[in-house]
Protein backbone atom coordinates (compact mmCIF):
# COMPACT_ATOMS: atom_id res chain seq x y z
CA UNK A 1 0.00 0.00 0.00
CA UNK A 2 1.06 3.50 -0.55
CA UNK A 3 -0.36 5.16 2.09
CA UNK A 4 1.96 8.13 3.20
CA UNK A 5 2.89 7.73 6.55
CA UNK A 6 5.75 10.67 7.44
CA UNK A 7 6.13 14.08 5.69
CA UNK A 8 9.02 16.56 6.10
CA UNK A 9 8.77 19.87 4.02
CA UNK A 10 12.36 20.85 2.89
CA UNK A 11 11.14 24.69 1.32
CA UNK A 12 11.25 25.67 -2.34
CA UNK A 13 7.99 23.75 -2.90
CA UNK A 14 9.91 20.01 -2.01
CA UNK A 15 9.23 17.16 0.75
CA UNK A 16 10.61 13.65 2.04
CA UNK A 17 7.93 11.46 2.36
CA UNK A 18 7.69 7.83 3.52
CA UNK A 19 4.72 5.69 2.68
CA UNK A 20 3.48 2.31 4.53
CA UNK A 21 5.42 0.41 1.78
CA UNK A 22 8.74 1.68 2.79
CA UNK A 23 9.52 3.88 -0.26
CA UNK A 24 11.01 6.89 0.81
CA UNK A 25 12.22 9.83 -0.78
CA UNK A 26 11.63 13.20 -2.06
CA UNK A 27 8.85 15.03 -4.25
CA UNK A 28 9.69 17.85 -5.70
CA UNK A 29 6.32 19.87 -7.04
CA UNK A 30 7.17 23.33 -7.78
CA UNK A 31 6.10 22.57 -11.52
CA UNK A 32 2.51 22.55 -10.51
CA UNK A 33 2.86 26.23 -8.49
CA UNK A 34 0.54 28.84 -9.33
CA UNK A 35 -1.48 26.42 -11.50
CA UNK A 36 -4.87 25.77 -10.92
CA UNK A 37 -5.72 24.99 -7.23
CA UNK A 38 -1.63 25.22 -6.72
CA UNK A 39 -2.07 28.88 -7.03
CA UNK A 40 -2.61 28.21 -3.18
CA UNK A 41 1.21 27.33 -2.88
CA UNK A 42 2.21 31.27 -4.13
CA UNK A 43 2.90 31.94 -0.95
CA UNK A 44 5.31 29.05 0.83
CA UNK A 45 3.77 29.04 4.06
CA UNK A 46 1.06 27.47 2.57
CA UNK A 47 3.04 24.28 0.89
CA UNK A 48 4.14 23.82 3.86
CA UNK A 49 0.98 23.63 5.63
CA UNK A 50 0.76 19.90 4.13
CA UNK A 51 -1.28 17.34 5.94
CA UNK A 52 -1.50 13.60 5.82
CA UNK A 53 -5.28 12.80 5.04
CA UNK A 54 -7.12 9.77 6.40
CA UNK A 55 -6.05 7.32 3.37
CA UNK A 56 -2.77 8.29 3.47
CA UNK A 57 -2.88 11.17 0.91
CA UNK A 58 -1.64 14.74 1.47
CA UNK A 59 -4.02 17.08 1.47
CA UNK A 60 -3.71 21.51 1.92
CA UNK A 61 -6.77 22.48 3.67
CA UNK A 62 -9.81 21.55 1.52
CA UNK A 63 -8.58 22.35 -1.45
CA UNK A 64 -5.95 20.25 -2.74
CA UNK A 65 -5.54 16.18 -2.55
CA UNK A 66 -2.57 14.16 -3.88
CA UNK A 67 -2.96 10.72 -4.45
CA UNK A 68 -0.12 8.49 -2.70
CA UNK A 69 0.70 6.69 -5.29
CA UNK A 70 0.93 9.24 -7.79
CA UNK A 71 3.33 10.61 -5.69
CA UNK A 72 5.33 7.50 -5.33
CA UNK A 73 5.60 6.97 -8.68
CA UNK A 74 7.59 10.10 -8.38
CA UNK A 75 9.66 8.85 -5.47
CA UNK A 76 11.08 5.60 -7.12
CA UNK A 77 10.51 6.91 -10.81
CA UNK A 78 8.88 3.43 -11.89
CA UNK A 79 5.83 3.13 -14.60
CA UNK A 80 2.32 2.89 -12.94
CA UNK A 81 2.67 -0.60 -14.39
CA UNK A 82 5.63 -1.84 -12.26
CA UNK A 83 4.15 -0.57 -9.30
CA UNK A 84 0.36 -1.55 -9.80
CA UNK A 85 0.80 -4.81 -11.29
CA UNK A 86 -2.55 -4.96 -12.35
CA UNK A 87 -2.35 -2.87 -14.68
CA UNK A 88 -0.26 -5.26 -17.20
CA UNK A 89 -3.39 -7.15 -17.13
CA UNK A 90 -5.04 -7.01 -20.47
CA UNK A 91 -8.34 -6.53 -21.00
CA UNK A 92 -11.22 -8.69 -22.27
CA UNK A 93 -12.43 -7.68 -26.05
CA UNK A 94 -15.97 -7.88 -26.25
Amino acid sequence: MHEIIAIQPLGDFKFDLESADGTRGTVALSNLRGKGVFKLWDEPVAFEAVKIGSSGELVWHDRIDLCPGALCLRVTGKLPEEVFPHLRENPAHA
